[in-house]
């Protein structure tokens, strides 16, 4: 079976050989381990997902080869039994087979085995390989010939059992299998090249606006072709008036026009042809070209992260405190500019928990702690963002010292103070020269130099910001973006003008009624979360001069919250329509930096946008000098999308159906877990249902549900299971934990999916 989406086919490709990997390195484990449960468990969940993979994407002989394999190690898991030696041969051959049926399924090559021979050698009932398997023997080749064959066997050969050995695996030795086709690359290269293919998107854009002033041609040619015919007539008359040397010249006019007609007919749609394929073909190619670059500059956290524990076991040694040091998350990919740059703040920010954060044992046990510190640096991405945390359990910040320094320090007044929240007030120490040091550390302070790391964080597009409690311990989060080469912007229209906002400072966009707008202090004002928030016009903000219109007062008014650090304010403007990834065009040096404008992008029509910064808009605001302006018309009520949350831990499954759902006009957020799923939803963001699987790791679909319901605000939300788990018993589990519907992988239908998302929303 050959997978023919290509995008299917390269997911489903990484997909199987990473579950392949895991399946065999766990057996290699519980082989010398046998008592491990825990890694019992991590292979069945390797199993469960390869097996939902395969039946998602169709690869049947495959998905029943894994099936078998999870049957076995369920009777291992239930029995409470050890894997023998004999039972990991079995499943060591069947997972050799699942590798070469996989090879076949992106490869399109011919696997040459017989299931129902690897099913029976699985399940013990085949006494000889040799004689009862079909695996196709492969020819005898040289050893010259076997080093050129090696090099496209990839990570899926499967070789004939040894004839001598009648319970022989297929030889699958590091040496055969294994390749390194890397190169290295100067990143400052793929920079370049980043650049080049922005300009080629950016070309492909206008070049596609191209096909409707062909279009636009060729309906003037039907136009024209279609009044010349009905001209005929009084041709007609006029030759009935004229002499034959009067009619001669006009015939000749009349057949040259003809012929022109015909050829440039012919001519523009030979031409429109032809720029629809060109478009089309440019399109394929620049997207593929760019996110390849992108995905070139990709890199772990973990190149980062390793770095710290050996520095934190120093720095404890030093100070006489003990740590537990934890890294989470390792595997998040992210920018290598970003990786980069995160590096010394992150530094800081340790340094700086370990020395004045962080207490000695002594100090600990007198505050009821355990003797040991406990410092986690945990990396996680959330939508388009990447979020990294540095938590200990130390003694947290001073907030009486914080305000006695901003006094002192900053220029505060006590009035001022009085009206910030602990949130706003512990937000000072990123203040520049804030410091409630009195003396120097030649390791660090907290609170010096935190104002350089904030500016590291705003120089990446980021944000930063601390939480804590005093005497229990302190987090510093800092969110960034998954790359520099590319923003996600929500498009917004003022007077007739679009604009683009980055949506990594977007907390929340909603209509509101204009009878919910009252004034506090002078300031029109909204409740938002049961709080006031102060809302402003983007056109008031950027300097633009009010534009009326004739059209209608209308009821609700288009508002998109902005969240900077712990500032919120909310803003409104006249439309928002959609959704984009742009590359961002940074200012020019030749210019100063224009106020609320962080740069420029080309739009699909070739039209320049500009880009907002959203850290600018809310400065402009809360200085105090932009009022909303009395607003007696709103120029047109914007229309949003239904949003969907996807909780899917398989990457083929979830690509799959996230296509299915935003082709059908749904705005989709995927996430990997139930975990992901319920923080994604607890953190504030509006869904109008939730499509999850129920096999994941961290927390399950069920257990994900039931958190849900827990909260009364979600009593109405709907949520719907797609799970590869069709028994009635597993149904009535779905419906107790608060389902409203389950949906079986196993005749998976899109229409009903569909169909039932439209019921429930």
């Amino acid at each position: 079976m050959y997978i023919e989406d290509e995008e299917l086919r390269e997911l489903y490709k990484v997909a199987s050989t990473d579950h392949i990997e895991k399946i065999e390195t766990g057996l290699l484990h519980l082989e010398k381990n046998p008592d491990d449960r825990a890694k019992l468990d991590e292979l069945l969940r390797a199993t469960h997902s390869l097996k939902g993979d395969s039946r998602m994407l169709g690869v049947e002989e495959a998905e029943m080869l894994v099936h078998q394999m999870e049957d076995l190690l369920n009777e291992v898991k239930e029995n409470q039994g050890l894997l023998s030696e004999t039972l990991c041969d079995r499943l060591y051959y069947g997972i050799d087979a699942v590798r070469k049926i996989a090879r076949e399924a992106v490869t399109g090559e011919a696997h040459g085995i017989s299931i129902f021979d690897v099913v029976a050698q699985m399940m013990g009932e085949a006494e000889d390989i040799e004689s009862e398997s079909s695996f196709d023997a492969e020819p005898t080749v040289t050893s010259s010939e076997s080093s050129e064959n090696t090099s496209d066997s990839g990570l899926f050969s499967l070789e004939t059992p040894n004839s001598n050995n009648s319970h022989s695996l297929p030889n699958n030795s590091p040496t055969s299998e294994h390749q390194i086709e890397t190169v290295r690359v100067d990143f400052k290269k793929l920079d370049t090249l980043m650049e080049q293919a922005g300009e080629l998107l950016a070309t492909k854009m206008r070049l596609a606006n191209r096909n409707q002033d062909i279009s636009y041609i060729a309906k003037l040619w039907e136009d024209w072709s279609r009044n010349f015919s009905l001209n005929q007539t009084m041709f007609q008359h006029l030759e009935q008036r004229l002499t034959p040397e009067e009619i001669q010249p006009l015939e000749k006019f009349r057949h040259n026009n003809q012929n022109y007609l015909d050829q440039l007919g012919e001519f523009v749609n030979n031409l429109q042809t032809v720029v629809v394929e060109d478009n089309a073909r440019l399109e394929s190619v620049a997207n593929d070209l760019e996110s390849g670059i992108r995905n070139l500059r990709v890199v772990p956290l973990s190149q980062i992260f390793n770095l710290f524990p050996r520095m934190v076991r120093d720095l404890g040694k030093k100070l006489n405190k003990e740590i537990d040091f934890q890294i989470q998350g390792g595997d998040i990919a992210v920018d290598k500019k970003i990786l980069e740059a995160i590096k010394d703040p992150l530094t800081h920010i340790i340094r700086n928990a370990i020395d004045h954060g962080l207490e000695t044992p002594e100090a600990r046990i007198q505050a009821g702690k355990t003797p040991t510190a406990n410092l986690t640096l945990k990396g996680y991405q959330n939508g388009n963002t990447i979020v990294i945390e540095s938590i200990d359990d130390g003694k947290g910040l001073d907030l009486a010292k914080i305000r006695a320094t901003a006094l002192r320090r900053c220029g505060y007044t006590e009035a001022e103070l009085d009206t910030m929240s602990p949130e706003q007030i512990q937000a000072l120490i990123f203040a520049p020269g804030f410091s409630t040091r009195t003396e120097v550390s030649e390791i660090s302070g907290r609170g010096v130099g935190l104002d350089v790391v904030k500016a590291n964080v705003d120089r990446l597009k980021g944000s930063i910001k601390v939480e804590s409690v005093p005497g229990e311990g302190c987090k510093f989060q800092i969110t960034l973006p998954t790359s520099l080469s590319t923003t996600q912007v929500l498009m917004v229209e003022v007077n007739s003008i679009s604009y683009a906002l980055p949506i990594d400072f977007l907390d929340h966009m909603m209509l509101v009624p204009q009878i919910n707008i009252f004034q506090l202090e002078g300031s029109p004002t909204i409740s938002w979360n049961d709080k006031p928030l102060s809302v402003f016009w983007l056109g008031d903000l950027l300097g633009l001069a009010s534009k009326e219109s004739d059209s209608l007062i209308k009821r609700k008014i288009p508002c998109v919250i902005l969240k900077v650090d712990s500032e919120s304010i909310g803003v409104f403007v006249d439309k928002f329509f959609d959704q984009q990834s742009i590359i961002l065009k940074p200012q020019s040096k030749l210019l100063q930096k224009v106020p609320n404008i962080a740069g420029a992008t080309i739009l699909s029509d070739g039209k320049v946008c500009m880009v907002l910064d959203p850290k600018d808009l809310v400065l402009t605001a809360t200085k105090g000098t932009t009022a909303v302006t009395e607003r007696s018309e709103i120029l047109t009520q914007a229309q949003v999308k239904s949003k969907v949350l996807l909780v899917e831990d398989s990457l083929p499954i979830r690509t799959q159906v996230k296509r299915i759902l935003e082709g059908a006009g749904y705005d989709v957020t995927a996430v990997v877990n139930g975990l992901e799923g319920f923080k994604t939803i607890r953190a504030g963001k509006a869904f109008d249902a939730v499509v999850s699987d129920v096999e994941m790791p961290e927390l399950s679909g069920l257990e994900m549900t039931v958190r849900i319901r827990e909260y009364p605000e979600y009593d109405e939300l709907p949520i719907i299971l797609v799970t590869t788990l069709a028994k009635e018993a597993d149904k009535r589990r779905g419906a107790e934990a608060g389902a409203n519907a389950y949906l079986t992988k196993g005749d998976f239908d899109q229409n009903l999916l569909l169909n039932t998302l439209k019921r429930l929303i």
